[in-house]
């Protein structure tokens, strides 16, 4: 895996993506010469065209970033892939459209645009019938030893056989364990050197997985293989970079404490983020205005009632603020003053109110609230106080999630479908919790660009 910007991307996503962006620019070539052909124009030099090529190629792999072209499902299935890379290419060419309006400088004639969207089609879709499964075979798989052979380790042995595992777990060694679970483990008296042996197996990290590491960790066996060039982790790092989410089962707060994150270095990042939230905000509440009056009319058409309505929520350092959406519920949904999670097929939830959960319109009156500085665009979902009471009881760390701005999307929501119980919340929580460890402005990028992908392919929305 690579490491950009505290965001790992996976080796095999990153070869795609160069081979993609030489074949858009490749497609965009043609499209060029297809149409000077077509009007008996003379070729002159690619590199005349160089900056139009390259903003072509990288607004359609940005779009294909935010669609899931390079997500697990789209390498695991060319079906999957190519209705994404249909859409990205649409999405991409529209908003090509738009930039060379604004920017003549850069565009291509529309005729080319229109060659270029074919050949880009037709040889994205190409490279992924030639690869076929080879990005998700072993060559790219980074092979690992697991020191353990508990729970923790089959916990380890279980994420290796999931669709899109980035590693394959080349040998378990049992170091003494009461519970062993894993019957292939070879036990740690067995082997004579442990370095040569993760040597032998050609393994190129080791994961510490033991159930309990008082006087147990094997430290001149870790030093020999640090020593060696192999990485070593712990599992709860290792968890970490692989599932893209603080898994609360192995972590302890010495862990939280001592790895890598929650810096304070962040102003020039903070300052960013809120110019970025200002600017953001004010132009989306401009441009949607019309669409929420009309949604708003639509509302109050529907049921009786206020088309808008406040609720309280938790922000920053715990503190409260009322977020403002437009209802999607009916007005009595909560009568006896409770509140209560959302359900599946909620009957509460107007039939207005479910287009506009789905198409996330109900949402866009936050932005007053991003304007304001009470919450910003990518951030943990700010919950009510009253579940944020019994969440804090019962999920350890929960409280740290309001360590940074909650926010209209983010890591949780473009990663985890709607829930509404306990284990959701749990699940979730351990999402908040990598944002909050790792935030960066490339992944606030990340997140927005994946925000668009669940607002095109809702799922499990409330």
């Amino acid at each position: 895996m690579i490491r950009l910007f505290k965001h790992y991307v996976p080796n095999a996503v990153l070869l795609l993506g160069l081979f993609d962006l030489l074949l858009l620019v490749a497609a965009g070539e043609l499209g060029w010469i297809a149409r000077a052909h077509q009007i008996g124009m003379a070729p002159s030099s690619i590199a005349d065209r160089l900056p139009q090529l390259l903003c072509y190629a990288l607004l359609i792999q940005t779009a294909m970033m935010a669609v899931g072209v390079y997500g697990a499902d789209a390498l695991q299935s060319l079906r999957y892939a190519v209705a994404r890379l249909l859409v990205a290419v649409a999405l991409g060419v529209i908003a090509l459209s738009f930039l060379y309006f604004l920017i003549p400088q850069i565009s291509f004639w529309r005729s080319n645009l229109l060659y270029a969207m074919a050949a880009s089609v037709l040889l994205l879709v190409l490279l992924r019938i030639l690869l076929g499964k080879t990005l998700g075979s072993q060559a790219f798989k980074r092979r690992v030893v697991v020191l353990g052979a508990g729970p923790r380790a089959a916990r380890l042995k279980a994420l290796a056989k999931a669709p899109g595992a980035g590693f394959a777990v080349v040998g378990y060694v049992a170091m003494s364990e009461a519970n062993r679970v894993i019957p292939e483990a070879i036990a740690r008296d067995a082997i004579y050197n442990l370095a040569d042996h993760v040597e032998l197996l050609n393994a190129s990290e080791v994961v510490l997985a033991l159930e309990e590491r008082r006087n147990s960790l094997p430290l001149k066996d870790l030093l020999r293989i640090k020593t060696t060039g192999v990485h070593v982790n712990e599992i709860s790092t290792f968890l970490e970079r692989e599932t893209g989410r603080v898994d609360l089962d192995s972590v302890n707060p010495s862990w939280l404490i001592f790895s890598d994150g929650f810096s304070s270095g962040r102003m020039f990042s903070s300052v960013f983020k809120r110019l970025f939230d200002i600017a953001a905000s004010s132009l989306l509440l401009l441009l949607t205005f019309p669409l929420i009056l009309l949604t708003a009319l639509l509302v109050k058409l529907e049921s009786r009632g206020p088309a808008f309505y406040r609720q309280r929520r938790v922000g920053l350092f715990g503190q409260g603020f009322d977020v403002i959406k437009l209802r999607s519920m009916r007005q009595d949904a909560e009568a006896p003053g409770k509140a209560v999670w959302a359900e599946k097929d909620d009957p509460r939830i107007t039939r207005i109110g479910r287009i506009i959960r789905k198409l996330r319109i109900d949402e866009l009156p936050q932005c007053w609230s991003v304007l304001k500085g009470e919450m910003s665009f990518v951030g943990p979902r700010p919950e009510r106080p009253q579940f944020v009471d019994d969440l804090e009881q019962q999920l350890p760390y929960y409280a740290e999630r309001h360590m940074v701005k909650p926010g209209i999307t983010g890591w949780a929501q473009i990663n985890y479908p709607y829930g509404a119980s306990i284990e959701d919340s749990r699940q979730k929580l351990e999402y908040d919790l990598f944002y909050a460890k790792n935030y960066s402005p490339f992944l606030d990028l990340l997140i927005l660009l994946q925000t668009v992908r669940v607002i095109l392919f809702p799922e499990g929305a409330r």
